[in-house]
């Protein structure tokens, strides 16, 4: 699940200037309202995307290698556990490999499915065959079946910054489903360790992940 629109502001729930993004990214302005941390968001968010996708494929289907052999580490035995994954957009992870071996171990998988603009997600069982159709963005998502709660959730970062907080597309949707779930679910952020970001500048909405794995951290 991605999303491209802009943060959502706190109360549904810099452009820093613009050589902003050719400082050390360890430079960290001190932005005070949430106009300044959208800017601030929506062009390292840029940056960040722009410098995954340089990575070549060949490296990127090596670093998901092992962030799929690190999440099985983490995880343990998935027999009777539902998994949400995503459907890879834009040099994520691709962790498609990952989720058919999920099923061919007795664990069930799903993918999340945007409703709309200011809805939490919701989650549709899928496995490898099963009848795919273009979602928002395209981005693939299942035709049909029921909404399910996943007890695991694998979300993809676009930064990744201390205390586990992720930085996403904007559109607040992962924020807003935590939220919004009756029990709290094992959520992992997966990202490259290229991702990692001195801030998001975390605001009261944001919700840090439980742990975060990259192609060198099994999860902190």
């Amino acid at each position: 699940m991605t999303d491209n629109s802009d943060d959502e502001g706190p109360a549904q729930y810099a452009s820093p200037p613009c050589f902003m993004h050719e400082l050390d990214p360890a430079y960290q302005m001190p932005l005070s309202d949430w106009t300044d941390v959208r800017r601030w968001r929506k062009a390292e968010r840029e940056r960040l995307i722009g410098a995954r996708l340089a990575v070549s494929a060949d490296a990127r289907a090596a670093m998901s290698q092992r962030i799929a052999e690190s999440l099985d580490a983490l995880i343990g035995d998935v027999s009777g556990r539902m998994v949400s994954l995503y459907w890879p957009f834009r040099g994520e992870p691709d962790l498609r490999g990952w989720m058919a071996s999920i099923n061919a171990r007795g664990g069930r998988t799903a993918l999340p499915v945007v409703i709309e603009k200011g809805r939490p997600l919701v989650f549709r069982a899928y496995a490898p065959g099963d009848r795919l159709e273009k979602g928002v963005w395209n981005i693939p998502i299942p035709a049909e079946g029921d909404p399910v709660l996943p007890d695991i959730v694998i979300s993809p970062m676009v930064g990744i910054a201390p205390g586990n907080y992720r930085l996403g597309y904007g559109g607040g949707f992962y924020d807003r489903t935590l939220a919004a779930m009756p029990f709290r679910p094992l959520v992992i952020g997966v990202g490259y360790e290229l991702q990692r970001i001195p801030t998001i500048y975390p605001q009261p909405h944001d919700i840090p992940m439980t742990t975060v794995v990259t192609e060198a951290v099994a999860g902190k």
